[in-house]
This record gives structure tokens, sequence and C-alpha cells, in this order.
């Protein structure tokens, strides 16, 4: 594999429903085995669910957007291999990336979740974003505690 061209990142076509790009990114993260139409349906009634439990029917795409935004985690650590030691260096994350981890958040502790089915799931993950609790949030605040214990690193950044 070449190292010299960057990878040319593809646009993702909106969904039909709402005609949102973002939103048609978490459908293809949610997405298994290729069967978008399942995916698609379990997405759009999760939404609609959340919707009505956040009481923001006729804005349930700015409620899903909210939910999403109070998930995106800001910093991350990386390890550095320094000497003979790795530390744990806490970096910024670029905007895609942000949004990348907390879909897959988003999606993981809904799917984690026993007993339930995946629309059901979904739509208490979203709310609890969206309330800024439950377990995304709790992944987003331990990410941010790990970078702020080791910002003295923050000078081996590069």
């Amino acid at each position: 594999m070449s190292r010299r061209h960057r990878a040319e990142k593809r646009e993702t076509e909106p969904d039909p429903v709402y005609g949102s790009t973002v939103l048609a990114k978490f459908i293809n993260k949610i997405m298994l085995s290729g069967k978008k139409s399942v995916a698609r349906r379990v997405v759009y009634e999760a939404i609609e669910k959340f919707a009505k439990r956040v009481n923001r029917e006729e804005e349930a795409l700015d409620a899903f957007l909210e939910a999403l935004e109070n998930a995106k985690p800001t910093l991350e650590v990386k390890s550095r291999r320094i000497g003979g030691a790795t530390y744990q260096v806490p970096i910024e994350i670029a905007p895609h990336r942000r949004t990348s981890l907390a879909m897959r958040w988003i999606i993981a502790y809904s799917r984690s979740k026993p007993g339930r089915s995946m629309i059901d799931a979904l739509s208490t993950e979203l709310s609890d974003c969206y309330n800024k609790q439950g377990t995304t949030i709790k992944k987003k605040d331990d990410t941010h505690r790990m970078a702020e214990a080791n910002k003295a690193f923050a000078h081996y950044k590069w």
C-alpha cells in the first residue's frame, strides 16, 4: 500500500426519509450482513420512539443530532513509546473521528443490553445521551478523565 497519497473519503448518500448524511452513516454502522432495509427500519423506529420519549416528535432529526453531539468526545489518549517507556499522550480528536466514536459507542452499548429488541435498546441509549447520562456518556467521561490525568505528557504530542 502506497504511503504517498492519503485515501480519498467517499461521500455518503443522504438517507431517504430525513435527507441527512449523518443519519445515513449511522444506518450503515447499524447494518449487519448487508441488510440495509432492516437497519433503516430499526433506526427510523428507534428515532420515532426516542423523539416521543423526549417530547420532540416534530424535530426528531434535531433531537437525534443533539444526542449524538452529547456523546462526542473531544480528547483521547494515544500510546507513544519514548525511550523505554510508553506514555499515554492526550490528543484532540478530529471531527470525523469524534462522530464515528460516538456512533460506535451508542451502537455497541445498545447491542449489549440483554433481553431487549434493538429498537428499544437504541431509543433508550439515544434518550440517555440526550439527557447526558447512561453508558455512552460514562464512556465519554472516562475517556476525558484519562486524557486529563495524563496531561503532564501532552508535550510528547507531535
